[in-house]
């Protein structure tokens, strides 16, 4: 009897090892019935023939947009903490609302929640989003070339984007903070030495741009010079100390101020843009009446409203620079916009894709969604639906939540690459396929 019941045992236990092998043994042969399925497709899209023959968006509006990014931001999943553009002085990302959403330094919130500027899947992200939107290049905000600061991992996060840019096809340039010298000269000991030391670190950072970024052919230019731009300038204000400048350069740029400032940049002043301030309209207007009274080659400012989060994250007193321009449904972004067709603009500056803390970004947010690019579609004429426009934001859903899964991701940098090629069609059939086998 005893024997009968180990044997009885031994039977059961072999059975459940059996059927706990078939449910493994089928749920890993659906996978992989899923991906070969979803591989084979791809291979015929790739075979078959393509939607478009251009890789440029087809523009109906010729006017060139160019968007001011900050490439400031860090995150604890990809750089091991949160950057100070999410905290500022007194928030912290770890903590979550009823909603769902991370607490973080801005009264608007990224539709992907906080991101780190370093992580190709962003940068691919954000770069696919400009293209559909009609968007033709980016102006980086950069503060140097020195490790003070956040100032290096600024600039290596600005550098880390250039080969996507480069391979998507759109342009970009540097926005130059000259006030970041100041903080040169405040570590030299010798009061005597600093005005020489703030002047060596600006040669300093216009040689690094010459050498890192005027050589690519994405670079922006105008009349075959260089487009660079100076957010100011604010510390060194006279034509005398930028002509000795651009003397120690080998490239003739042309510079861009900030409004009513290209007096103070010397001979390579290209002309001026306008910038977001209180009474906008009005503001604006009297700017664009004053550029087209000096003949200004002037680029124009577009924005979809200011509702800066500086007193709450503690960056500021309270009272101190105490405006807002209200966001009213897309209308600020519609005024300001529909300004370019009747002001002397030559170029338009999008301000800003995602100064989160300044509440001027354009990206895709949980307040707003997809709709001030859809805005941005309208006024270029690329003529791509909403549904294409979100192809980006699938395609990001879809690398964060199944990133360790090798082959699926072979097909999904395809989709990318569908996708700022312009083979919409495939791309949107590839994604709809994976996520039906591998849903978010």
């Amino acid at each position: 009897m005893k024997g009968a019941s180990s044997k009885l045992l031994l039977l059961l236990l072999l059975c459940i090892s059996i059927s706990c092998s078939d449910d493994v043994s089928t749920e890993q042969i659906d996978q992989q019935s899923d991906i070969e399925d979803i591989e084979n497709l791809y291979k015929e899209l790739l075979e078959s023939p393509n939607e478009f023959t251009s890789t440029d968006a087809v523009k109906r509006n010729p006017k060139k947009l160019y968007v001011h990014y900050m490439p400031w931001f860090h995150s604890k999943e990809y750089d091991g903490y949160w950057g100070q553009h999410w905290t500022m002085t007194n928030k912290n990302p770890d903590n979550f609302d009823e909603l769902g959403n991370r607490e973080i330094a801005a009264h608007y919130y990224p539709l992907i929640g906080p991101y780190s500027s370093q992580d190709p899947d962003l940068q691919k992200y954000h770069l696919l989003l400009m293209k559909l939107s009609g968007i033709d290049g980016v102006i980086f905000d950069w503060y140097g070339s020195r490790d003070i600061n956040d100032y290096l991992s600024i600039k290596e996060n600005t550098e880390s984007f250039i080969e996507e840019i480069e391979e998507v096809g759109l342009e970009f340039a540097i926005m130059y903070e000259d006030r970041v010298a100041e903080y040169t000269m405040a570590r030299v000991p010798d009061a005597k030495n600093r005005t020489a030391a703030g002047m060596e670190a600006v040669i300093n950072d216009i040689k690094y741009i010459e050498n890192t970024y005027f050589t690519s052919e994405n670079y922006i230019r105008h009349n075959g010079a260089e487009m660079l731009f100076v957010f100011g300038p604010h510390f060194m204000v006279t034509s005398e100390q930028w002509n000795e400048v651009f003397s120690s350069i080998n490239s003739n740029p042309e510079v861009f101020s900030l409004w009513k400032a290209s007096d103070r940049v010397g001979k390579m002043s290209g002309g001026e843009f306008s910038w977001v301030d209180k009474n906008h309209m009005e503001t604006l207007t009297d700017y664009y009446n004053y550029a087209r009274e000096n003949g200004l080659t002037t680029i124009g400012g577009v924005y979809p409203g200011f509702d800066d989060f500086y007193v709450e994250g503690g960056w500021r007193e309270p009272g101190e620079n105490d405006w807002r321009i209200p966001h009213n449904n897309g209308e600020t972004l519609s005024e300001t916009l529909n300004l370019m067709d009747t002001e002397p603009v030559e170029f338009i500056q999008l301000i800003t894709w995602n100064d989160f803390g300044e509440g001027t970004m354009l990206e895709p947010t949980r307040e707003f969604g997809f709709n001030y690019l859809k805005e941005l579609q309208a006024y270029t004429g690329v003529g791509f639906s909403e549904e294409t426009l979100k192809l980006p934001y699938q395609l990001y859903q879809l690398k964060k939540k199944y990133k360790s899964h090798r082959r699926l991701n072979r097909v999904l940098d395809g989709v990318y690459k569908f996708v700022f090629k312009l083979r919409t069609k495939k791309a949107n059939r590839l994604l709809k396929l994976i996520q039906r086998r591998f849903p978010v």
